[in-house]
């Protein structure tokens, strides 16, 4: 037996010994639903934000045109 093949040997012995299971697949999804919910929220903020924003700066323009100034 050559030193690769008895490493690789040693190798599977502990992870069968230790149970260890490929989990790339799982964190993969659970990253992606993350993300999927980060950007949601984004949008939700950036849609409420952008009307008050609006709502802002048409006040604003309209207290500049006129010499009252009730928003």
């Amino acid at each position: 037996m050559g030193i690769l093949s008895m490493t690789r040997l040693a190798g599977a012995w502990v992870a069968t010994r230790l149970n260890i299971k490929s989990e790339r697949g799982a964190t993969a999804v659970e990253y992606g639903i993350m993300v999927a919910l980060i950007a949601a929220v984004i949008i939700v903020a950036v849609l409420f934000l952008g009307r008050q924003t609006s709502k802002t700066f048409s006040c604003t323009a309209g207290s500049i045109q006129t010499t009252s100034a009730s928003c």
